[in-house]
């Protein structure tokens, strides 16, 4: 049996009716400058994307999401990632439910990733936390327009949890292209415009030094946000094929040594591959 999470926020936050609804993301899509989709020769791994309704917030989140339309038939599953608003949660909380439901229709869940998940203590599964949450719900339509019906969600509320919490989860559904993770946060709150922008401006920085210790006066969805990029900045972990290669690569370093006398520094990782 199919079991479905509704929409919970359709009509306030959002249009309730599938061609009202279809015709606004559109709308703010279409506004989005052509150069947040120039220049990018790989799927993003990481976006951060506001929650409120569309009417504050649906231009921004248009510009995060527009450069995926021409990577839809590669991004098969998103990880999706928001702070909890309504029920507390002590860690993370991942839904019971097979589908998630919007207007423009259903989203299966990845059912094979969750399970992946079910030893982590800091993990539960409940569907109280999701029923009310808006945080993850306003982020489907745009999903769902612009990577279409093909891909599958692993949808997580975050409570009060620790950056290492949330970054071993994170780090079990990594994956590669295929998988894009959305970390959903608004960032200051209730300033006068200039002091918003000034707070604001200094939390990007933050984020793009990889900063964990966010707080929720700078991001509400600090708390995801702060494993998220904690995950990020670990060396990725090599497969099977990359140890050969690197060893591959040593040896070969090995022997222009041993010809010439001059050594020659193999390959070496950072932060990890496609984190923007």
């Amino acid at each position: 049996m199919t079991t479905v999470r509704p929409a919970a926020v359709a009509g306030s936050f959002y249009p309730s009716a599938a061609q009202q609804l279809g015709a606004a993301v559109a709308g703010h899509l279409s506004g989005a400058p052509a150069s947040v989709s120039c220049c990018v020769d790989r799927p993003p791994k990481l976006l951060v994307v506001p929650h409120a309704g569309y009417v504050y917030s649906g231009d921004v989140a248009a510009m995060a999401y527009a450069p995926l339309a021409r990577w839809r038939e590669r991004i098969t599953r998103v990880v999706l990632l928001g702070p909890v608003h309504r029920v507390p949660v002590r860690g993370l909380a991942a839904p019971t439910v097979s589908a998630f439901q919007t207007p423009l229709g259903r989203i299966p869940l990845d059912q094979a990733a969750l399970a992946s998940l079910s030893d982590l203590r800091q993990l539960e599964r409940t569907d109280l936390p999701h029923a009310p949450e808006h945080s993850l719900e306003v982020q489907l339509p745009f999903l769902q327009t612009v990577l279409g019906n093909a891909f599958t969600l692993v949808p997580l509320v975050v409570g009060q949890a620790k950056p290492a919490e949330v970054a071993e989860v994170l780090e079990r559904l990594w994956g590669g292209d295929e998988t894009l993770i959305v970390i959903s946060s608004d960032l200051s709150h209730y300033l006068p415009y200039a002091a918003a922008h000034a707070k604001d401006q200094a939390t990007v920085q933050r984020i793009l030094h990889f900063a964990t210790d966010l707080e929720g006066h700078e991001a509400c969805g600090a708390a995801p946000l702060n494993g998220a990029l904690l995950a990020a900045r670990r060396p990725l972990p090599l497969d099977e094929a990359q140890v050969r290669e690197l060893e591959r690569i040593e040896q070969a370093a090995r022997r222009e040594t041993a010809t010439t006398g001059v050594p020659t520094a193999p390959g070496s990782t950072s932060h990890r591959e496609g984190a923007q």
